[in-house]
């Protein structure tokens, strides 16, 4: 299994505790993940709007969180 896989089944347990911990691990992963597509879209030339709208939220919240990529 993978990290991923492995913090997805423990977030969907009956432990609040590791739940909880993996909650936060996958977030952490998530904003990772983010990050590298965000760059990986502008560095192909992407214009802001158009990252916004795969990300689903509006191009001034996307270059606020990722202006300096």
């Amino acid at each position: 299994m993978t990290e991923a896989t492995e913090l997805a089944s423990a977030a969907g347990g009956r432990d609040p505790r590791a739940g909880l911990r993996a909650v936060a691990a996958l977030r952490k992963l998530l904003e990772q993940l983010e990050s590298v597509q965000v760059r990986n879209a502008r560095n192909q030339g992407w214009s802001w709007q158009e990252v916004a709208n795969e990300l689903g939220v509006s191009r001034q919240a996307v270059h606020k969180k990722h202006g300096r990529a």
